[in-house]
């Protein structure tokens, strides 16, 4: 009997050390089995944290040099963001890597998601001293009402507690009388300091600079503050305010935002004060930042598990580099929970510009590029 099982068991050895070469050309054959396998394979070595010499040397290291976009986008022009996070939690998964460009919607999917790290990768090195910003009011608050109160450098009013929803704590806000400017500039040094001082971060008199121009945009507009008030003086009166958003809802009339609650505005903090939420520089249809943040991600064993687009695939489209963006994308560790969260216009109408926002898997949408350089591909 022994013998049975001893034979029996040398036998489904040789069976497999046979299959093991059709394995590694399957694997070879079909890049995006490759990815799941290396990253099934390997255990999340995600730091639980990063020394501020580690936080800001990697962000150096993944980005690019600075570039241009027509816009500032210090707030997000997207009211309808928050109707996809149902859906977007049953597709995607909680615990991972999450990535995205641009302002503060991000925010409101990470609290969904709740990621390990996150990388916020934009063409402009302005939305990294915005996100820096961010970082020292994360830091530097405990609270949402204190948050907000240093956002838009007001006197934080009485009556408001963690309980507080966030129509209550903009509301409170809104009409209040906006600090003095030296208050502000008060502010602006506790927010460089925290930056250089605390954290010592090497930032170079450009990055202060365009921290204080970020941080006066807040002081000057408050929470009526949109998409387009730093670039023509608080026009565009169509577009949805910084209130706005915050006050928005999902399909259920579920406020899904970042100030939402405690709950969700401690995601943020808890990030930012591990270091954990890391602001890269670069172009989507760049030769650098995008496969960088990948190798990372699939160095640590790590998976992809929501991509924040806004709608720059328009303007990669534009700009004839989509394929270099979608080959970017292919060579991250995907697996079929990997989404792409995106706004394109039509949909909903209402405020702003009428974006609206869907979902797409990037395993699937990116399976065509795999193992592509740079070669542009049309799509």
């Amino acid at each position: 009997m022994r013998t049975r099982r001893t034979l029996a068991v040398l036998g489904l050895i040789a069976a497999i050390v046979a299959a093991s070469p059709a394995l590694g050309r399957l694997s070879a054959a079909s890049p995006a089995l490759g990815r799941l396998s290396a990253a099934a394979q390997a255990a999340d070595t995600l730091p639980s944290k990063l020394t501020d010499q580690e936080f800001w040397r990697l962000s150096e290291d993944l980005s690019e040099p600075n570039g241009y976009f027509r816009s500032d986008n210090l707030v997000s022009n997207e009211i309808w963001l928050q109707w996809v996070i149902p859906d977007l939690l049953t597709r995607s998964r909680q615990n991972s890597v999450y990535l995205g460009v641009g302002p503060e919607q991000n925010f409101t999917y990470i609290a969904a998601l709740k990621p390990k790290m996150v990388f916020i990768t934009d063409i402009r090195r302005g939305n990294l001293h915005m996100h820096l910003m961010y970082k020292a009011l994360f830091e530097m608050t405990s609270n949402r009402a204190d948050f907000v109160a240093m956002l838009f450098n007001k006197k934080r009013p009485a009556g408001l507690t963690e309980k507080s929803t966030a129509n209550e704590i903009i509301n409170a806000y809104w009409n209040l009388t906006t600090n003095s400017e030296a208050e502000y500039k008060a502010n602006l040094k506790a927010i460089q300091d925290h930056l250089t001082k605390t954290r010592a971060l090497p930032l170079v008199k450009e990055d202060l600079d365009g921290i204080e121009y970020v941080y006066w945009n807040f002081y000057w507009f408050g929470p009526a503050i949109n998409y387009s008030s730093s670039t023509n003086g608080g026009g565009a009166r169509a577009m949805v305010s910084y209130g706005d958003l915050m006050m928005a809802t999902d399909g259920s009339n579920i406020n899904r935002s970042y100030l939402s609650s405690e709950e969700t505005f401690k995601v943020l903090k808890d990030l930012h004060q591990k270091n954990l939420f890391v602001p890269v520089v670069g172009n989507f249809g760049g030769s650098k930042a995008l496969r960088a943040v990948g190798k990372y991600v699939r160095d640590h064993g790590a998976t992809v598990a929501a991509m924040y687009l806004s709608n720059v695939e328009q303007y990669l489209q534009q700009d004839g580099i989509w394929g270099l963006f979608c080959a970017n994308v292919a060579s991250m560790p995907l697996d079929d929970k990997s989404t792409f969260i995106r706004s394109f216009q039509g949909g909903n109408g209402g405020g702003g510009s009428g974006l609206t926002n869907g979902l797409g898997s990037m395993l699937n949408e990116t399976r065509a590029c795999a193992g592509r350089g740079s070669a542009p591909l049309v799509r």
